[in-house]
């Protein structure tokens, strides 16, 4: 079930980065800071989250 998880974390880290680029090419927002950094922020945490969930734990952990 963990992995599960962390498969679709990563895919919504990926759907993040896409979102994040479109947005930045064919919207017209003044401060296009605000969309990467919060952008970032939100695929480093999704990915992170999902490597976490993904990982092989070994016997002796």
């Amino acid at each position: 079930m963990k992995k599960e998880l962390g498969k679709w974390l990563m895919d919504i880290a990926k759907y993040i980065t896409t979102a994040v680029i479109l947005t930045s090419i064919f919207g017209d927002i003044q401060e296009k800071w605000v969309i990467y950094i919060g952008g970032a922020l939100a695929i480093v945490i999704t990915l992170l989250s999902g490597l976490w969930l993904v990982r092989d734990k070994e016997k002796g952990e």
